[in-house]
């Protein structure tokens, strides 16, 4: 008789930020994937999703390593990634617990963990590759944006590699994240009457709903994908198509002015983002997700559809170059103040007059 050979023990797979946002999205389609004999939610307080085995515990205590002893996979998705968030204090707390989670990994001998960051690192420049390899250069300016803090959590990683050579880590970039709950400088661009751009420089869109983000990070999980991996519809659109599809129409400045400006604000305290984070709404930095495609994977919403979901949540709002100007404020958005860059002086002298009050 000819011995059968034992099938592969699933692996248990554990989620961090599992409470809520996109933790708790992926948490629910996990539980009910039979690829994994257990899944463990880890958060700082307990979820609603009852089929998952809760542990409650900070990421960042270094007593992580011992409540994921029996972990085989661990995806890490507990950040905080809020545009209106002290920059030094979400950046601390960013690279805190990346670097707790992929030391208490390799101490605890998980194999696998996947980590998100954006295709943001390849930076935004008007003569990219129109859509960038997945190994084109890390090309994004350091800054004290959620850009600075994903190069910051990337070369970690690197690091972790070097040093714990038998860690398989996995890192997705997705493109523009939209969907229910995002909040970005991106999303918030088309809060804004006018759309910026910058002459002689048309944007490509791309976008990544956050339905196709959690189908990749349950392949990476899987040990579908490994490395660096790319996440977006296929293809982008070109500019007049997202005004034709907006119904929002351009403004066209001069880089220098656009950019300067910006910078002025973000220093008065007056945007939440850096001048750089503006590259990525008047450049293109489109992907190619040649790795998913090649895992089979396909996204389920393309470009078109991505966005018009975009459109229906804003909601009503008004931002200026990342600011949301609650209702009463609105009007510094009418007639000429319509971006940042027309409408500085008006801001200026309503947070002044604010603070002087």
């Amino acid at each position: 008789m000819v011995p059968t050979s034992k099938r592969p023990r699933e692996p248990v797979v554990a989620v961090t930020g599992a409470a809520s946002g996109l933790g708790r999205e992926l948490l629910a389609r996990l539980v009910s994937a039979a690829d994994f004999r257990r899944v463990v939610a880890i958060d700082e307080e307990r979820g609603d999703i009852r089929e998952a085995t809760w542990r409650v515990i900070d990421v960042r205590d270094p007593l992580l390593a011992n409540r994921i002893s029996d972990i085989d996979v661990l995806v890490h998705l507990a950040g905080d990634y809020a545009v209106d968030s002290d920059p030094g204090e979400r950046r601390a707390y960013n690279l805190r617990a990346a670097q707790t989670v992929l030391t208490a990994s390799a101490a605890a001998r998980v194999r696998r963990v996947v980590l998100v960051t954006s295709a943001m690192v390849y930076g935004a420049a008007p003569d990219n590759e129109v859509p960038l390899p997945e190994d084109a250069p890390v090309a994004a300016e350091p800054d004290t944006g959620l850009v600075g803090d994903f190069l910051e959590i990337e070369s970690l990683v690197r690091r972790s590699l070097r040093s714990h050579p038998g860690l398989e880590i996995t890192v997705l970039r997705p493109a523009a994240v939209v969907g229910p709950g995002v909040d970005t400088v991106i999303t918030r661009h088309f809060e804004s009457p006018r759309l910026l751009t910058v002459k002689g420089c048309s944007p490509h869109w791309q976008f990544c709903h956050i339905d196709d983000l959690v189908s990749a990070l349950e392949l990476a999980a899987r040990g579908g994908v490994t490395g660096v991996v790319a996440v977006g519809s296929d293809g982008c659109l070109e500019q007049d198509q997202v005004e034709e599809l907006s119904g929002i129409r351009s403004l066209e400045l001069p880089a220098g002015l656009t950019f300067g400006t910006a910078q002025r604000l973000h220093r008065l305290g007056i945007t939440p983002a850096p001048a750089t984070d503006l590259h990525y709404v008047v450049y293109p930095w489109v992907v190619d997700c040649a790795a998913l495609r090649e895992a089979g994977w396909k996204p389920s919403w393309t470009n078109e559809a991505a966005f018009a979901q975009l459109l229906e949540l804003r909601e009503n709002r008004t931002t200026v170059v990342g600011r949301r100007l609650p209702v009463k404020e609105a009007t510094l958005t009418a007639a000429g103040a319509t971006v940042a860059v027309i409408g500085t002086a008006a801001i200026v002298r309503q947070v002044r007059k604010k603070r002087r009050q």
